[in-house]
C-alpha cells in the first residue's frame, strides 16, 4: 500500500543525507518535497499541515543544524513525527471487565466488519487466551450472519445465532446473557452498516452501545478510501465513543493516507490492521514499525514475531539437522518451507516488512501466493521418490507431472530451476559463514520468485 510513498520519501531522505551541510532553504525543498507525497498519498490536508508544521519546527532547531550528521538528523526527526502522528505506542485492547468483556464493531458495510470479527475471534483465542462468542446484530443482511456463523466454524469459534426480524439489542443483550452463562470471557458484536453514513444506522448503533455498555468500540475503516475514511472516521467519532480504530485491506493498492490521517482526525489509537482475507491476517499495528515500513526501512520486528508464531519450530530443527549431517535438501523440504511462508502471511506479506531494495524485490520478482500455490501443485504431481531425488526427473517425467499438474512442462521446468537455486543457498547457509552469500544471491532464490 505504501509503496509510491516510500519511494517518494526516500528519494528524500536520500537527497538529505547526502548534503555536507543542511540549511533553511534545502531542508525547506525537502519538506516540499514530503508535503507533496504525502498530499498524493491521500493524507488529509490538516494532518499534511500539522505534520510539515511540527517537522519544520524540529529540522530548523539546534538539535538538526548543530548535529554532526544533519542528514540523518532530520531522518530521525521525519521517522519521530510519523510514528506521533500515528499514535507513538502499541494500543493494547482494555480487557478488564467482569467477564464477559463486550468489544462493539462498528463502521460502514464493505469495510470488513464481519471478516474482521474472525480474524479478531483468532486473535483473541490464540494470542490472549480467551474463550470467544461471536454474534451478528446485522439483521438487514441474512448472508452476514451466515459469513458469520461460517466463519465461526471454520475457526472453531462458539456462535450465537440471530435471524431477519430480531431486535439488534434484543441479539445482542441475548448473546452476553449466553456469553455469561456459558463461562465466556469475550464477546464480540458484529453490526449492520450502510453504504453512507446515515441517520437510522448512527441511532441504532448508539442504542446498541446504550445496552451494551462495551469496554472496546472499535470502528472498522477499509484503508482504501483514502478522503472518505477520513470523514466516515469523524461522522462515527462523533457519535460513539470510540476506544480505537482497527484498518482493513492494508495490502491493497491504494495510496495508504488513510492509515496517517485517522488516528489524527479521530483521536483515537488504531489497535490493529488487516491484512488479506485469512483468518491469520489481522496484525496489532505500532506506530514505529508501520512509520519504518513508510520510510523503506522495512519491519523486521514484526517480520520475526511472524516466524515465530508461524514457523514449525521441531520441523525447522529437523531441516538443520538434516543439512548438518550433509544430506541434501530435497523437494519434499522446498515445499515444506512454502507452507511455512504461506503461515506467516505469504510471500508479498513476508517482502512487504524487508528493508529498502529487499522489500522492493517482491514487485520487481512478481511475487504472488497464487504462483506459490501452483509450485505446490506441481511438487504434489510427483511421485515420493521423485521428490527426494529430483536429478531422476528428465523430459518423459517432466511431460507426466506437467499434466498431473495442469501446466505447461515450462512450468516444471522453472520449479525446477529455483529448487536447484535454493539448495545452493541452503549448502551455503549449513555450511557457516554464508550468510552474506546467501542474501546477495537470493534474488530468483525464493519459491515463487522469476
Amino acid at each position: 500500500m505504501f509503496d509510491n510513498l516510500s519511494q517518494r520519501l526516500s528519494g528524500v531522505i536520500k537527497n538529505l543525507r547526502g548534503q555536507a551541510r543542511l540549511t533553511e532553504a534545502n531542508i525547506q525543498d525537502a519538506l516540499r518535497e514530503v508535503r507533496m507525497a504525502l498530499l498524493e498519498a491521500d493524507v488529509a490536508l490538516p494532518v499534511v499541515k500539522d505534520f510539515i508544521s511540527q517537522v519544520r519546527e524540529r529540522a530548523l532547531g539546534q538539535e538538526v543544524l548543530s548535529s554532526l550528521t544533519p542528514g540523518q538528523a532530520v531522518v530521525q526527526v521525519v521517522y519521530e513525527e510519523l510514528t506521533r502522528l500515528m499514535g507513538e505506542h502499541n494500543a493494547t485492547l482494555d480487557l478488564a471487565a467482569r467477564p464477559p468483556a463486550v468489544i462493539l464493531l462498528a463502521g460502514l458495510q464493505g469495510a470488513g466488519k464481519t471478516t474482521t470479527a474472525g480474524k479478531l475471534a483468532k486473535f483473541l483465542r490464540e494470542q490472549m487466551k480467551k474463550k470467544v462468542l461471536l454474534t451478528s446484530c446485522d439483521v438487514y443482511r441474512p448472508a452476514a450472519i451466515e459469513q458469520l456463523k461460517t466463519l465461526a466454524q471454520q475457526l472453531d469459534t462458539d456462535f450465537f445465532p440471530s435471524q431477519i426480524g430480531q431486535q439488534p439489542e434484543q441479539i445482542a443483550l441475548s448473546a452476553v446473557d449466553f456469553a455469561r452463562k456459558h463461562f465466556h470471557d469475550v464477546v464480540i458484536v458484529d453490526t449492520a452498516g450502510r453504504l453512507a453514513i446515515d441517520e437510522v444506522m448512527m441511532d441504532e448503533i448508539k442504542r446498541l452501545h446504550s445496552a451494551l455498555d462495551p469496554v472496546e468500540t472499535l470502528f472498522v475503516v477499509d484503508a482504501m478510501q483514502g478522503q472518505d475514511a477520513v470523514n466516515t472516521a469523524r461522522a462515527f467519532s462523533d457519535a460513539l465513543p470510540l476506544t480505537g480504530v482497527i484498518l482493513t485491506k492494508l495490502d491493497g493498492d491504494a495510496r495508504g493516507g488513510a492509515a496517517l490521517s485517522v488516528r489524527h482526525v479521530t483521536g483515537k489509537p488504531i489497535k490493529f490492521v488487516g491484512v488479506g482475507e485469512k483468518s491469520a491476517g489481522l496484525e496489532a499495528f505500532y506506530p514505529d514499525r508501520m512509520a519504518s515500513r513508510v520510510l523503506g526501512m522495512g519491519d523486521v520486528l514484526s517480520l520475526i514475531e511472524d516466524a515465530q508464531r508461524g514457523v514449525d519450530q521441531e520441523e525447522a530443527q529437523k531441516l538443520a539437522k538434516k543439512l548438518k549431517s550433509g544430506k541434501s535438501f530435497d523437494l519434499e523440504d522446498f515445499k515444506q518451507q512454502m507452507q511455512q511462508m504461506k503461515k506467516m502471511g505469504g510471500m508479498a506479506a513476508l517482502m512487504d516488512k524487508l528493508p529498502g531494495q529487499m522489500g522492493q524485490m517482491a514487485g520487481d520478482a512478481q511475487v504472488n501466493d497464487k504462483m506459490v500455490n501452483r509450485l505446490e501443485g506441481i511438487i504434489n504431481s510427483m511421485t515420493p521418490q521423485e521428490r527426494r531425488k529430483p536429478e531422476l526427473i528428465k523430459a518423459a517425467r517432466k511431460r507426466r507431472i506437467a499434466a498431473g499438474a495442469g501446466v505447461q512442462v515450462q512450468d516444471v521446468n522453472r520449479l525446477l530451476s529455483q529448487f536447484e537455486q535454493t539448495q545452493k543457498m541452503m549448502k551455503m547457509f549449513s555450511k557457516g559463514g554464508g550468510m552474506a552469500k546467501m542474501m546477495r544471491g537470493m534474488k530468483g532464490m525464493l519459491p515463487g520468485m522469476r
